[in-house]
């Protein structure tokens, strides 16, 4: 199956950033939509609050005529980054952005995985980062009773 040229070109960058040791949430410029959109921080304008996935009135007008950034639209870049500082450990409630207490190389690996499981659910691809179907092992979605 061939992926898109999109998706191709973020994997390259984020490999890249990765074993760059140019990797980093803290900076807009070096984060997982950083990197993909080439070390460009103007994304950030997309939204009021850093891990947010809401467009604020500048993101809806990119995103309602329909412009895409290095083949992403707004709320996939946003999506993209939430991805990636959940991964990475990072959380935001109502109020602000929390951070881990300290990010390592094992952090950030954890944030690049969730960044790829989030490129390949954009491009509705099978999630290249899941290993179950090398263990034979099918995930089943839990019931909850109540």
């Amino acid at each position: 199956m061939k992926n898109s040229i999109r998706f191709e070109n973020a994997i390259y960058k984020l490999y890249t950033a990765f074993h760059n040791k140019t990797l980093n949430p803290d900076d807009c410029k070096q984060c997982a939509v950083g990197n993909i959109l080439d070390n460009k921080d103007s994304w950030k304008h997309l939204t009021d609050e850093h891990g947010s996935v809401t467009l604020n009135y500048i993101g809806l007008v990119h995103q309602n005529l329909g412009r895409r950034f290095n083949g992403y639209t707004p709320i996939e870049l946003l999506q993209i980054e939430s991805a990636f500082l959940n991964g990475c450990g990072y959380y935001l409630t109502d109020k602000r952005l929390f951070k881990p207490d300290s990010i390592d190389s094992y952090n950030l690996f954890d944030g690049l995985c969730a960044v790829v499981s989030q490129l390949c659910s954009i491009d509705n691809i099978d999630n290249i980062m899941d290993c179950s179907i090398l263990f034979n092992f099918e995930k089943k979605a839990s019931l909850i009773v109540v």
